[in-house]
């Protein structure tokens, strides 16, 4: 019998159900005892089905006797954040406008699960339309803080071992602050690596499709199987999967050249965690460096690109039930609705700039280490906490992965987040396994 406490990582899961020691039905039937112990006090799912995952994982493992070919993810059960379309479950979106919304088709990041022999086990639980307001959830390290959002539900059932993997989305800092905050590995790819087809739009110059796992090798791994080019996805442009899980797996011949930037909105961080990265950096050997003068607009540029967009994408909720909207939503919506042309073109224009900027100062480092989040997850599950730390990296489109390698606060994780260069996931990858082999025998 496996321990639903201590399940394997996606990746030993995996060569375990290859070789023949693991099934995917004893697999699947223990992430779903973990669920059954510990979903009434974390509340991650929006929508669960045990007997269907276990009709899947039996399909799965007859496809294996049969002598079929299996992929990356035979056997491995995925929680599916509650935006992405499933035509098998439905899609609410986290608000009651879409209540028994049931799609007709799989969003493109399901079908490549499926195709990779995934099972899925259910839908995690989103914030409202993946903005703010929050949902049920709760941290799995204390129930009486938040687990950040919009992507709960998914970096909860990760954390509190239900599943060995998830997906998410992020349009300012929903994988990277949950992950932070739930003490996993947490990963938003470059700008267009991963087709957003049959997700929930809420900006198209913002919204990117990221992966929870226990380990940077399962990140890998499933943030794999998810970058294939979808044309229907206008973000996304012909080309080969990057070679991620071959390239996280070499040992690097040197130590990687680390770039610490506390960013302008450092002040926002808290005491203890700014006492915490200092050190973190000076152990490290990082080099400060400083992000130009024009990276203080961002966070505005961000928020006006955000609104207008909102507005647009949510113009049909607001128009029949915005009654029915947050308060915060709401007016979100209703700032967007007044943001001027001028404005938002000009915000647009601005972001080729900052990209720039930023490429010509990642050429000199492998990756920069920055702050996740502003400090441990707060107390309370009346907000999901800031995205601050996050906004300026997912603006730019550059790929960034945080590692629950600090503790902060009452015992909770603090997550250190890595960047890299736009496109050039496969190092940034290669370098957060190599801070996290360094962390685990220090």
């Amino acid at each position: 019998m496996i321990d639903p406490r201590t399940l394997p990582t996606a990746s030993e899961a995996a060569m375990a159900i290859r070789q023949g020691r693991l099934t995917s039905v004893r697999l699947v039937q223990a992430c779903l005892d973990r669920i059954a112990e510990i979903e009434p006090a974390v509340e991650a799912w929006s929508f669960l089905a045990p007997a269907y995952a276990i009709t899947q994982a039996e399909a799965r493992d007859r496809a294996q006797n049969a002598g079929e070919s299996l992929g990356p993810l035979h056997g491995i059960p995925v929680g599916v954040k509650d935006i992405f379309d499933t035509a098998d479950m439905p899609t609410e979106n986290g608000t009651v406008l879409h209540a028994g919304r049931q799609p007709a088709e799989d969003a493109m990041v399901v079908a490549l699960l499926r195709a990779a022999g995934a099972v899925i086990v259910g839908k995690t639980v989103t914030t409202e339309l993946a903005v703010y307001s929050p949902g049920k959830t709760r941290n799995p390290h204390n129930p009486a803080h938040t687990p950040g959002g919009s992507s709960s539900g998914s970096a909860a059932a990760v954390a509190a071992g239900m599943v060995p993997l998830a997906i998410g989305s992020q349009t300012n800092g929903s994988v990277i602050r949950p992950a932070a905050y739930c003490g996993v590995v947490g990963y938003k790819p470059s700008f267009g690596l991963i087709s957003r087809f049959g997700a929930l739009r809420q900006s198209p110059h913002l919204d990117h499709v990221g992966v929870f796992a226990r380990s940077v090798e399962d990140v890998a791994l499933i943030g794999q199987v998810l970058m294939a080019c979808d044309p229907r996805d206008p973000a996304m442009r012909p080309s080969p999967r990057p070679p991620l899980v071959e390239v996280v797996n070499q040992d690097s011949s040197s130590p990687p050249r680390l770039a610490f930037v506390r960013s302008p909105f450092w002040d926002q961080a808290d005491p203890e965690a700014r006492a915490a990265f200092q050190t973190l950096a000076r152990r490290l050997a990082c080099e400060e460096a400083e992000l130009p003068t024009s990276f203080a607009e961002a966070a505005q540029i961000h928020r006006t690109l955000l609104e207008a967009d909102l507005a647009l994408s949510f113009s049909s909720e607001y128009e029949r039930g915005k009654e029915r909207l947050s308060p915060r939503l709401r007016t979100m919506i209703e700032q967007g609705r007044q943001t001027l042309a001028v404005d938002y073109n000009r915000a647009v224009a601005a972001v080729p700039g900052l990209r720039r900027a930023l490429d010509d100062l990642l050429q000199r480092y492998d990756v920069i280490l920055t702050p996740a989040t502003t400090g441990v997850a707060p107390a309370g599950l009346a907000s999901t906490g800031s995205p601050i730390f996050c906004t300026i990296w997912t603006l730019c489109g550059v790929p960034a992965v945080t590692l629950p390698l600090l503790t902060g606060e009452q015992g909770l994780p603090l997550g250190v987040q890595l960047i890299g260069r736009e496109g050039d996931d496969a190092r940034l990858l290669r370098t957060a396994r190599w801070l996290s082999t360094r962390a685990q025998s220090a």
